[in-house]
């Protein structure tokens, strides 16, 4: 019989299982980042002098997202 941990994994099974999750969340992390930039540069969330008044329109703020992308 295998060396068994308490999980019920052998020390490969943990390792390979360790593999896939910090993978997964490695991939998670990347979305999340990359999700947290367009919504910055959507509407920082520090705004500036003149708040958020320069996006006062979904035409104007669509424009502005826009321009920034291509």
């Amino acid at each position: 019989m295998a060396d068994v941990s308490l999980s019920g994994l052998t020390e490969s099974e943990a390792q390979e299982y360790h593999k896939y999750f910090i993978q997964g969340f490695m991939i998670f992390t990347a979305v999340a980042v990359f999700a947290h930039i367009l919504v910055w540069m959507w509407r920082p969330w520090i705004p500036g002098d003149d708040g958020y008044a320069a996006l006062n329109s979904a035409t104007e703020t669509a424009s502005a997202l826009l321009t920034m992308i291509a």
